[in-house]
Parts: C-alpha cells; structure tokens; sequence
C-alpha cells in the first residue's frame, strides 16, 4: 500500500467513526477500490487509537470530571459513579456480540453487504429524525437500548454513532445529551477493538509491520485530526440540525454498492 492509500484511509476512519456514515462499511469499500488485499493489522490498531484519541481530546473536560468525582462523596461524586455505570451497562451488548461472533461479522465484510447495511444506516437516520426533541434523563433502560443499537453497529455498513444517536433520541433523550453519551461510550468498544486487534497482531507476527513507517505515520495523524474535525461538527449538527443529508448520502452510497460491489 503506498503513502497515500494510508492518508487516504486514515481521513476515512477518522471522519466516519463520528459522522453517522459507519467507518467499517466505509473501510472495506475503500480497500475494495484501493484494491487492497488482506487487513494491515498494525494501521488498523494505529487508527482505532488515533480516533480514540481524538475523542478524549474533544471531551477531555468531561472524562476529567468523571475521573475526578466518581470517588467523590456527595451528589457530585453519585452523579459521577451513575453515569459510569450507564457508559459500562451501555458497553455491555456490543461486548457479547463482538467477542462471541468476531469472526463471523468479520466474514460479512462484503462490499455488497456494506451496501445492503449503509440502506439500513439510511432508514434509522431517517426514523431518528422524525423523533421529537426529547428532555428525558438517562437510566439503566434508555443506556441498555443505546448499547444494543451499539451492537447492531457492529456489522459493516450500519453506522455507530448514528444507531446509538437515533436510538437515545427515540428514546427521548435531549440531542445535546444523544450527543455526548454516544461519544463518550465509543471509548470502550473502540479500546477493546484496539486491544483485540493488537491480541490479533501478536498471535500472527508475521503481519506486523508489513507497510511504510511513514504511511503508518501518516495514516495516524489523518485519522486523529479528522476524528477531532468529526467528532466536534457532528456534537454541533445534532444539537442545531438534523442528520436526514447523512441518510440520503448513505442511501446512494450503498445502492451504488449493490450495483456495483
């Protein structure tokens, strides 16, 4: 893979592991028309950290009051330790799903499944927009439905932030809200890819470091600065706007991926 298919799939998984677009479904279609052959684990484990990065940049105040209070006595310190749990309740479906049936979701990763995904991507955008602005708090309930719609995002082509973003406004949660859980609780399944993938790339040695030092480089520091662009204009659109432009984008990229995957 040259420097420039690093650069180019680094924009890739940054933008779309925020943008509700789904960064995996996006992923395999790139390496399909870049021609790629078989998964570079050491840049995959570079990007999945680079965009986990950008997110403890982007909320860097808020995962440092949580640290800081969540040993706190008080209502501050109750807070904090109730809106841990529902971050750790909300990790726990995509947990089962992914560590049970990694290698079969793993096989699906076609682009005409991509396409097939991307069309669902489109109608839960869709769905989600037709939700009216909610005011309701999070609970354990709302928290377990966002995570199962984590879950769901697991298969390539159907987009994470934007299942878990409908289904918290579905469920009645203000956007701003939707917004900053579904951010804040893709730091645990993206950590516990990395770690799989990094598990993955010492079981097989033999594909570490197969590309250019500098693509990997390159490759990282793209998927970092475009996941902080990403992550900070999708808080704005969900708070001001709503996501129907991403649903129609989605429609048409995955028809033309049936057509033509």
């Amino acid at each position: 893979m040259e420097t420039l298919s690093y650069l180019l799939l680094g924009l890739v998984q940054g933008l779309t592991e925020f943008l509700p677009v789904s960064s995996s479904g996006h992923l395999t279609l790139g390496q399909a028309m870049l021609g790629l052959g078989e998964e570079d684990l050491t840049f995959t484990v570079l990007v999945h950290a680079a965009t986990a990065l950008s997110t403890v940049v982007v909320f860097r105040q808020d995962i440092g009051a949580l640290i800081r209070d969540v040993l706190r006595a008080g209502d501050e310190g109750s807070k904090a330790r109730t809106y841990t749990g529902l971050l750790l309740l909300s990790a726990l479906p995509a947990a089962v799903v992914g560590l049970g049936f990694k290698d079969a979701i793993e096989a699906l990763a076609t682009p005409r499944f991509v396409g097939a995904m991307l069309c669902v991507t489109a109608a839960i955008l869709y769905l989600s927009q037709r939700a009216t602005s909610g005011t309701n708090s999070l609970g354990a309930l709302p928290a377990l439905g966002i995570g199962l719609a984590q879950a769901c995002a697991i298969l390539p082509g159907i987009s994470r932030s934007g299942s878990t973003i409908g289904a918290a406004l579905m469920l009645g949660v203000s956007r701003g809200e939707a917004a900053r859980f579904s951010f804040l609780m893709a730091l645990i399944p993206i950590g516990g890819a990395t770690l799989l993938t990094l598990k993955d790339l010492m079981d097989a040695p033999a594909q570490a470091a197969t590309g250019p030092w500098t693509g990997y480089i390159v490759g990282t520091v793209a998927a970092f600065v475009s996941g902080w662009v990403a992550c900070t204009w999708m808080i704005r659109l969900v708070k001001r706007s709503n996501l129907a432009g991403f649903g129609a984008y989605c429609l048409a990229a995955g028809i033309l991926a049936l057509i033509f995957g």
